[in-house]
C-alpha cells in the first residue's frame, strides 16, 4: 500500500475545514483587491502537484456522465421481457451490434454502438436517498448515513476528479478537473461535488452556464478590458508585499491556497488553448447538431473538447434536480402528480440520451480518443422492478446498471447479471467502491493510495478493488 505525503501542503489546503469561515472570507476579500479575480480563482482546480502512480495507465481522461435521479435499468439497458406484467414495462428490447446485448427500443443509436461499450448489470448498494446515494456515486465512498438530510461537509470524501487532481494532475496547463453545468441539489446541496478535505485548490473548475446558450463563455478566464496581464501581475506583487508586512501568509493557510489559485489562474490566462477548448463556436454546425442542441448534448460535446485538450476528469451532470414530474430535470420517475413515467422516458429522458451518448462515443472513436478516454454513464441507483400504483418506479439501489466505454475496458461486453426481475445481482456484484477502484486503476493511480484528512487519519482513495472482468 502506498501513501501520499501531504506535509505543509495538506495543512494549507484543509485549513478552512478546521478554521471555519473567518479566514476564508478574509482571503476572498484579499483576492478581490487584485482586480476582480474572484471570478478567476475561486472555482479553479488545484495545483499541478502530486505523484503519479508507477502502474501503467490505460486511460488519460475520464468523462463521468452523472444521471441525477436514478435511471430505470429495466427500461433502458437491462430489460426483462420475460418478466411478469407490472415488471417488464411498456418498452420492448431490440438487438444491438454486440452479440447477446439487447437495449430498449427507444435507444436505436445506442444499439449501433453497443459493440464499443461495456455494461455492468450488477451494480448495487443500500443507500435509498438521493443525496446519500449520489455522494456514493460521485466519490466511491459509502455515506456515513442514508438520509435525505445528509449535508455537504468538509469531513466527507472528495470527488473523483479532486483525487485525480491531487495525485495525477494534468500537465498541459489545462484544468485537471472540470464540472458543469449544474450544482446538484435535493433540498440541500448534494455532497461529493468538490475537493472536501483535500482543500479548495483541488476543487473543480465549476461552470454553471448553459453550454447550449448562445452567450456561453467563460468569464473565469476573461480579463476586464482595462486590465492587462502586466497590470494584473503588478497588482499581485503589491499583494505579496502587503502579505509580507502583515505576515498574512504565515497565519492564514487559506490565503496561501488562494495565492496558488492565483498562480493557476495566471497560467490559464496566458494559454490560448484553454479558452479555445471551451469555445464551442469552433465546432462545425453539423457536429453540434449531431450531439443535439440541448444543454446535455452540448455538454457532452464540450467534454470531448476538454479531454482532447488535456483535461483529466470531466463531470457532466444531466440535470440539477431529480426531476420526474415534467419534461425537465432528472430521472426520478416515481409517477408524480399524475405524470406517469413512460411518457417522460419516451419524450424526454431517453431521446436526449440516445442522441448525445452514442454521438460522444462515435466522435471519440473517430478521433482516436476512445481508447484513452474512459466514458462512464450512471446514476445513483436504479428503479424498482415492480411498477407502482402511480405508473412509475421507485428508488432501488440494490441492483442497477452502469455503462462504460473506452479507456481500457472491454468492448461489446456485459459484466455481472441481475436476477430475472432485475431486483438483485445474480452474479458478480459490483459496488461503487469497486467502480471507483477501476477508474483510478485505469488512470494509472493505485486505488489503495492513502490520503489524510484534517485529523491526520489515513484513508485509501478507494475501498474496493478494480473489476478485472471489465478490463480489456
Amino acid at each position: 500500500m502506498t501513501k501520499a505525503s501531504w506535509g505543509q501542503d495538506m495543512k494549507a489546503h484543509t485549513a478552512s475545514a478546521c478554521d471555519g469561515f473567518r479566514k476564508t472570507d478574509v482571503s476572498r476579500r484579499h483576492l478581490l483587491q487584485v482586480g476582480g479575480l474572484g471570478l478567476l480563482g475561486l472555482n479553479l482546480p488545484g495545483l499541478l502537484q502530486g505523484a503519479e502512480s508507477s502502474r501503467k495507465a490505460r486511460a488519460k481522461s475520464v468523462i463521468f456522465l452523472h444521471q441525477f435521479g436514478g435511471p430505470s435499468h429495466l427500461d433502458t439497458f437491462d430489460m426483462k421481457p420475460a418478466a411478469a406484467d407490472g415488471i417488464r414495462g411498456e418498452f420492448k428490447p431490440i438487438a444491438t451490434s454486440a452479440s447477446g446485448i439487447a437495449v430498449c427500443e427507444l435507444l436505436p443509436r445506442m444499439a449501433k454502438v453497443a459493440d464499443r461499450i461495456a455494461l455492468v448489470r450488477s451494480m448495487g448498494h443500500t443507500s435509498k436517498n438521493h443525496n446519500s446515494a449520489t455522494y456514493y456515486s460521485l466519490t466511491g465512498h459509502a455515506p456515513p448515513l442514508d438520509d435525505i438530510r445528509l449535508r455537504d461537509t468538509p469531513e466527507l470524501f472528495p470527488a473523483y476528479g479532486s483525487v485525480v487532481d491531487r495525485l495525477a494532475p494534468a500537465k498541459s496547463g489545462m484544468p485537471t478537473f472540470v464540472a458543469y453545468p449544474h450544482i446538484l441539489r435535493d433540498g440541500s446541496v448534494t455532497p461529493g461535488q468538490h475537493a472536501s478535505f483535500l482543500g479548495k485548490a483541488y476543487s473543480p473548475l465549476l461552470i454553471t452556464q448553459d453550454p447550449n446558450g448562445a452567450d456561453f463563455r467563460l468569464p473565469e478566464l476573461s480579463l476586464p478590458a482595462n486590465l492587462s496581464l502586466e497590470r494584473l501581475e503588478n497588482r499581485r506583487q503589491v499583494m505579496r508585499l502587503v502579505d509580507a508586512q502583515t505576515e498574512l501568509l504565515d497565519i492564514s493557510a487559506t490565503a496561501q491556497g488562494i495565492d496558488k489559485f492565483f498562480d493557476k489562474a495566471l497560467t490559464m490566462l496566458t494559454l490560448p488553448k484553454v479558452k479555445k477548448a471551451f469555445d464551442l463556436s469552433k465546432e462545425p454546425e453539423s457536429v453540434r447538431d449531431r450531439y443535439g442542441r440541448t444543454t446535455y448534448g452540448q455538454g457532452c460535446l464540450l467534454a470531448r473538447r476538454l479531454v482532447e485538450a488535456g483535461a483529466r476528469f470531466v463531470n457532466v451532470y444531466f440535470a440539477s434536480n431529480i426531476g420526474g414530474r415534467t419534461n425537465s430535470g432528472g430521472w426520478d420517475t416515481h409517477g408524480f402528480d399524475g405524470n406517469a413515467m413512460y411518457p417522460i422516458l419516451k419524450n424526454y429522458l431517453i431521446p436526449i440520451t440516445d442522441q448525445a451518448l452514442p454521438t460522444l462515443i462515435e466522435d471519440l472513436d473517430a478521433r482516436g480518443l476512445l481508447n484513452e478516454t474512459l466514458v462512464v454513464w450512471m446514476g445513483e441507483f436504479g428503479r424498482t422492478p415492480r411498477i407502482n400504483v402511480n405508473a412509475g418506479r421507485d428508488h432501488w439501489p440494490q441492483c442497477y446498471t452502469a455503462l462504460l466505454a473506452g479507456g481500457g475496458v472491454k468492448r461489446g461486453a456485459v459484466y455481472g447479471a441481475s436476477d430475472r426481475s432485475g431486483a438483485y445481482p445474480a452474479s458478480d456484484p459490483v459496488k461503487p467502491d469497486d467502480l471507483a477502484a477501476t477508474m483510478y486503476s485505469l488512470l494509472g493511480i493505485d486505488p489503495h493510495t492513502e490520503v489524510t484528512d484534517p485529523l491526520s487519519r489515513p484513508f485509501p482513495i478507494a475501498q474496493g478493488n478494480p473489476v478485472a472482468g471489465l478490463l480489456a
